[in-house]
C-alpha cells in the first residue's frame, strides 16, 4: 500500500466531477473516462467525489483505484435518487472517529458541540443561557429570511421549501435547484468527513440517520452557498436546472475554497473543553496509528495487539508445574 503521507491533502484536491453516458476504466493508478469525445484521464488521488450519473459503465478495477485513494463515489439519478458508496477515506487512524463518538455520547459535551455549530452559523457568540429550542428558532428565522432576501434580489417567487423525490417534476424550479445543490454539498461534506477519519452516521444536531453528521456540517454553508446560487441559477433560466447548478457549484466551491474550509471547520466544531477547561483532543483517547491497533480486555482495558497470549498461558502453566 502507498505511504499515506504521499497522498494529497483533501484541501488541495478537486471538489467533484459529474459524469454521465460514458465508460470509466482503470488507467494505471488513476481512472479514465471514455465517451464520444475520446479518452479523458482523471487524477482520482486528488478527487474528493465522483458523481456517476445515468448511462455510466464502470469497471471493478476503476472502483478499486477510487476506493484506495479515499474518493467518494456517488451514484445519482436524474430524478434525484442517490446511492452512496465509499472507501475507508484517506486515513487509517480511528482517533477522530473515537473523539466524535465520545463527544456525541456525553450530553454536556454534545451540547457544547451544538453551540459551536450555531455560533459558526450565526457568526457571533451564543450565550450559555440560550436554550437549544431558542437557537433552533433563531436558525429557522435566519434561514427563512435568507430565502426571502434572495427572492427579492432575484425577483423569483418563493412559496416555501417543498419537494417530492417520487414526483420530481412537480417541484417548482427553485426547489429543484435547491435540492440538486444541496445534494452536491452533502456529497462533498460526506467526502471530507470520510477523508478526515470521521463517520457520517454520528451527528450532534441531526441524529438517527446514516448521514446525520453530513447534514450537521452541510448546514454551516447553505445560507452562504446553495441558497443564493439556487435563486441566481433559476433567474438565468429554468432549462436544465440540475446540470447548470452543478457547474455553478463546482466553480463556487473553487472560488470560495470550500475544500480548504470543511475539515478545519469540523475540527473547530468538535473543539470543546472538559470540566477543568482543558480542550478534549483525540490524542487524549487511547488510539493507535498502526494497522493492527489495540485490543480490548475486560480486566486490563486497552492492551497492545502485539501481546502474545500463547506465551502468557505457557508461562502460567510452567508456574503451576513448579
Amino acid at each position: 500500500m502507498k505511504d499515506l503521507r504521499e497522498l494529497p491533502k483533501f484541501r488541495d484536491g478537486i471538489s467533484y466531477i459529474y459524469v454521465e453516458r460514458c465508460k470509466i476504466e482503470k488507467d494505471k493508478e488513476a481512472i479514465a473516462i471514455f465517451d464520444k469525445d475520446g479518452k479523458t484521464p482523471i487524477p482520482c488521488a486528488s478527487l474528493a467525489m465522483l458523481m456517476v450519473g445515468p448511462g455510466v459503465s464502470i469497471t471493478s478495477e476503476a472502483i478499486k483505484n477510487l476506493v484506495n485513494v479515499g474518493c467518494l463515489v456517488v451514484w445519482c439519478g436524474e430524478e434525484g435518487v442517490r446511492f452512496y458508496a465509499q472507501g475507508m477515506g484517506k486515513t487509517r487512524s480511528a482517533k477522530n472517529l473515537l473523539l466524535q463518538a465520545y463527544l456525541a455520547t456525553h450530553g454536556d459535551l454534545r451540547l457544547k458541540v451544538v453551540r459551536n455549530m450555531y455560533e459558526m452559523r450565526f457568526k457571533e457568540k451564543v450565550t450559555e443561557n440560550s436554550t437549544i429550542q431558542q437557537l433552533r428558532g433563531l436558525e429557522g428565522s435566519r434561514v427563512r429570511k435568507t430565502y426571502e432576501t434572495w427572492s427579492k434580489i432575484t425577483g423569483i417567487q418563493w412559496k416555501g421549501r417543498n419537494y417530492d423525490f417520487k414526483n420530481w417534476t412537480r417541484s417548482d424550479p427553485v426547489n429543484r435547484a435547491l435540492s440538486a445543490a444541496n445534494s452536491c454539498l452533502y456529497g462533498l461534506c460526506h467526502a471530507a468527513i470520510v477523508a478526515a477519519g470521521y463517520t457520517a452516521a454520528i451527528g450532534f444536531l441531526h441524529t438517527g440517520q446514516q448521514l446525520s453528521f453530513v447534514y450537521d456540517i452541510a448546514d454551516l454553508y447553505k445560507t452562504d452557498i446553495t441558497i443564493p446560487l439556487a435563486f441566481k441559477t433559476v433567474k438565468e433560466g429554468t432549462q436544465k436546472i440540475e446540470t447548470r447548478i452543478r457547474y455553478t457549484l463546482r466553480d463556487s466551491f473553487k472560488e470560495q475554497g470550500l475544500l480548504k474550509k470543511i475539515i478545519p471547520d469540523i475540527e473547530k466544531v468538535l473543539t470543546v473543553t472538559d470540566k477543568n477547561g482543558q480542550v478534549i483532543k483525540p490524542e487524549k483517547l487511547k488510539v493507535s496509528e498502526t494497522f493492527t491497533g489495540f485490543l480490548w480486555d475486560p480486566k486490563q482495558g486497552i492492551i497492545s495487539s502485539g501481546k502474545n497470549y500463547s506465551d502468557e498461558m505457557n508461562e502460567k502453566n510452567n508456574k503451576r508445574r513448579k
